[in-house]
């Protein structure tokens, strides 16, 4: 067990023994607000704590990287001195492992501790306390990773592009609820807009949701008061506090469409340099989402989950990811556009990650090879008809539109499942409607590898684009109705639980659309 212990004063002494006796649930609650007796006559007050809960990271076989951030007192100043506590039973009794934690200014009072020497496959508890003003944190659950034939199946909870003010962060509440491993956060994570920017519409004034501050997001004060504001989410905070999370970043925890050297959303002229934007954005991030890299400009890594899955997170946004074409820059000179769109030098991941991701997928004898990543990595057709509900539905979804683009799915849906199943009695005028213009959503796709196709999903979780998100959900399956021998693909939606099985197992998605949607292999 890993100790290191903190001077015990007689009130402390005290407050151990009657927890020991029965009195949890009383004394938390009294003692915060007490005299100090190694303060005399000191009494904290204000809304002091750890208002923005506790959370890990980075689960590996043998340690996970726990969270938390502290609110000092109106009458305490300095950095924040932690005590951390693990074990496998809530009692914490005995404790597997335990210190102390600095909680400084400099990273706005967050707090991250890799702890090392835990056991593989198992569960565990852990809390923080503050040993001057008594304060301590809700009791945080975390899992460490499974070894070799310990996975018999994995459970991924896989999210993103979450926008504070467009909506309620329901799917981490679902999250929280799910029998997930581990959660994978494929980025997103905040938005840089200001109040009444991208996503919000007349429906979310209501929902008192508004980004803080209200301009976008450019310092380094600016991107941590964004960050606190998305952890004061209770359900956003429950989902950390019961599942651990691997993280990657994409473009707006920047700023939107960024590549190595800018992007879209930067004006130097206004806003300064896009290097020092992209440094306190970086620093903000790892203050509030840990991860486990030596380098913080690198968090490519992989997690194995024993012999079943091999995942991959990857970085296709800053690390070498080059400008993105847009075709009005070449108005006048098509060919140069056709140019540019075919050269072999272009790169989104860049030479050093791409040549760790060909070595990490060679050297894995992993049932499953899952690559976390920001960007489509696919194409789906969605049936021609269903594209002018889908742009209604963009444009705000109602109760009406839902349920008619719901029929109307549901019966291309029987049609193509009709089709695939060699039904002679589909009739001319039906084939056709199962067809459609391809459709590339941002964060939806598959990717095929080796011995057949991997799966990848991601869907949007923004409450506001529930019928566009279904609608690409639906709209996965393949044209062809071809499947690879023992594998399966899956779309997940609004509840979104990933799962993994061996040859044994039977695999099935999660829910779509509040509907529940199956993708088995065949």
């Amino acid at each position: 067990m890993t100790e290191n212990t903190p001077k015990i004063s007689r009130r402390s002494f005290v407050r151990h023994t009657a927890l020991l006796s029965g009195g949890l649930t009383l004394l938390p609650g009294l003692l915060t607000s007490c005299q100090d007796e190694d303060e005399p006559g000191l009494s904290y007050t204000g809304d002091f704590g750890f208002r923005e809960g506790v959370a890990s990271f980075d689960p590996s076989p043998t340690g996970v990287i726990l969270w938390t951030r502290y609110t000092n007192a109106d009458n305490e100043s300095g950095d924040a001195s932690l005590r951390w506590e693990v074990a496998t039973s809530s009692t914490f009794s005995p404790l597997v492992a335990s210190g102390s934690v600095a909680a400084p200014a400099a990273a706005d009072y967050t707090a991250a501790v890799d702890v090392p020497g835990l056991t593989p496959n198992t569960k565990y508890y852990y809390r923080f306390r503050n040993e001057r003003t008594r304060a301590e944190s809700v009791v945080g659950e975390t899992r460490t990773l499974p070894t070799g034939s310990q996975a018999g199946r994995v459970k991924l909870a896989v999210v993103s592009c979450a926008n504070f003010q467009a909506g309620l962060f329901n799917v981490y509440g679902a999250v929280a609820a799910s029998d997930a491993d581990a959660v994978v956060h494929l980025g997103d994570y905040i938005y840089e807009y200001g109040a009444g920017g991208y996503g919000t519409t007349a429906a979310t004034a209501s929902l008192n949701r508004v980004h803080q501050p209200a301009t976008e997001i450019i310092s380094l004060s600016d991107y941590r008061t964004r960050y606190r504001q998305y952890r004061s989410d209770k359900q956003l905070q429950r989902a950390h506090q019961l599942k651990p999370f691997i993280c990657v970043w994409d473009d707006h925890e920047y700023t939107n469409d960024a590549y190595v050297g800018g992007a879209q959303n930067h004006q130097p002229a206004t806003e300064g340099s896009f290097e020092e934007r992209r440094r306190v954005a970086n620093q903000a991030w790892f203050e509030f989402l840990p991860a486990r890299t030596a380098d913080k400009t690198r968090i490519y890594r992989r997690f194995e989950f024993g012999n079943l899955v091999n995942l991959l997170m990857l970085d296709t946004r800053l690390v070498g990811r080059d400008q993105q074409l847009s075709l009005s820059s070449y108005a006048t000179n098509p060919t140069a556009f056709l140019q540019a769109l075919t050269s072999s030098s272009r790169s989104l991941l860049g030479p050093d990650q791409r040549s760790w991701l060909t070595g990490a997928l060679a050297g894995s004898s992993a049932r499953w090879q899952v690559l976390g990543s920001q960007v489509l990595m696919g194409k789906m057709n969605i049936p021609a008809e269903l594209l002018p509900l889908v742009a209604q539905l963009a444009a705000g979804p109602t109760p009406a539109l839902l349920a008619q683009y719901a029929a109307q799915a549901t019966e291309l849906s029987v049609i193509k499942t009709r089709v695939l199943a060699g039904d002679p009695t589909v009739t001319a005028a039906e084939n056709p409607r199962r067809l459609g213009a391809a459709l590339q959503p941002r964060r939806l796709g598959r990717l095929p590898h080796r011995a057949g196709a991997g799966v990848r999903s991601r869907c949007g979780q923004e409450a506001d684009f529930i019928g566009r998100r279904y609608a690409q959900c639906l709209a996965q399956q393949p044209d062809d109705g071809r499947r690879p021998a023992g594998r399966g693909r899956i779309c997940l939606q609004l509840r979104f639980v990933t799962r993994f099985r061996g040859p044994a197992g039977r695999r099935r998605s999660g829910h779509c659309g509040l509907r529940a949607v199956e993708r088995a292999a065949h």
